[in-house]
């Protein structure tokens, strides 16, 4: 099997947003804007953490996949490239995640 990355997808995503596909579940998020993608995210963010908590393996992994490829659609969206989340992420590795969330501003 080939490998098949988050940035592979990200580029699907962007390729499908303007392609003007009367068909394409993607194109039709992006032209519903932010409110409808951001829901759509959070349904499956919730069919994700039902899926674990029933312990449906296969669910998990079929909502998990609903989840990324609605999350990369949020971010592309708002304008948010993978790569900051990615650089995010990266920054986050050399410290303790306790330490990491102690850092983070309160409000």
């Amino acid at each position: 099997m080939a490998e098949f990355s988050l940035s592979d997808l990200e580029k699907i995503v962007s390729d499908r947003a303007h392609s003007g596909d009367p068909d394409s579940w993607t194109a039709k998020l992006f032209a519903r804007g932010i409110e409808k993608a951001a829901q759509k995210l959070g349904e499956e963010a919730v069919e994700t953490v039902i899926a674990a908590v029933k312990s449906d393996k296969q669910g998990l992994v079929s909502e998990s996949a609903d989840l990324i490829y609605h999350w990369l659609v949020v971010l592309s969206i708002a304008g948010v490239p993978l790569d900051d989340v990615l650089k995010e992420l990266e920054g986050r590795t050399g410290r303790s995640g306790m330490a990491e969330k102690a850092s983070r501003p309160k409000g």
